[in-house]
């Protein structure tokens, strides 16, 4: 069940410390204890080599590549080297994505577009670069990491993060209707609130570094009462991308505790 063995996969923002694991590295993790050959790209540097090195420490395949994704040329360098390498890729996550905090009547411009750029533009770079290599070898799976801050307000003012993940699941559901034609899948996964390794960042962002206190906030705001893990989201991701799901395209999996189908307080 849910075996990946000799599948090449690509996955986006596969950085980070080793607890508590970002969602990239957390699937990326998993994915090579499936039997996957992961091909993991990342701006940061350190990060990213830290989750390489885990995953060939574990026992499973990685290369890691140092790029920017919201770049134009490192992203199509990086697919042009995973297919001269294995000469196919069956397998596409994306992943990257970050929240700022802007109100509709004080919308910094620049902050909106490079919400856009890494929440949206990035996903549509990749796919852009991947799809025609999946067409021409008749088979492929994309799943693109979204959030339910794309269906959902949460309380939050992230409006250029929310407008971007939304579209983002619009356009994972149009591309998947048109490529059906292709043997090609494409979903969305949609976390909830997670602890995973932003949390710290954002707790000395927006609770004057009371992570403790920012944490039980996150926790008491989900009706199963904790927030859940990279590992869930990594869980979720893998199903969807397994030959399991086989059927199963243009659609997403809500992965929250309950927050999108409860009563708002």
């Amino acid at each position: 069940m849910l075996s990946l063995n000799g599948k090449i996969v690509a996955i986006t923002g596969i950085g980070s410390p080793d607890e508590p694991k970002g969602n990239g590295r957390a699937i990326a993790e998993l994915f090579a204890r499936q039997g996957a050959f992961v091909e993991g790209i990342d701006y940061q540097e350190k990060e990213g080599k830290r989750s390489h090195d885990a995953i060939r420490k574990a026992g499973g395949s990685c290369r890691f590549t140092t790029g920017d994704v919201t770049s134009e040329t490192d992203v199509n360098a990086w697919i042009t080297a995973v297919m001269s390498y294995h000469g196919r890729l069956d397998i596409l996550i994306n992943n990257v994505g970050q929240s700022e905090r802007m109100s509709p009547e004080a919308v910094d411009t620049a902050c909106w577009q490079k919400q856009m750029e890494l929440n949206l533009n990035s996903v549509m770079m990749t796919c852009r670069a991947a799809l025609p290599h999946m067409i021409d070898q008749g088979h492929g799976v994309i799943v693109n990491i979204s959030s339910i801050a794309g269906v959902r307000y949460l309380g939050k003012p992230q409006i250029g993060y929310s407008a971007a993940k939304a579209a983002l699941q619009q356009y994972t559901k149009t591309s998947a209707i048109i490529h059906a034609k292709n043997n090609i899948r494409m979903n969305c996964v949609l976390p909830g609130l997670m602890h995973t390794a932003m949390l710290e960042r954002m707790a000395d962002k927006y609770a004057d570094g009371d992570y403790e206190g920012f944490v039980n906030k996150r926790n008491n705001q989900v009706p199963m009462g904790c927030m859940g893990t990279a590992e869930d989201v990594a869980n979720a991701t893998l199903f969807l991308a397994s030959d399991e799901a086989r059927y199963i395209t243009g659609t997403e999996l809500i992965v929250d505790g309950g927050v999108t189908a409860a009563v708002p307080e």
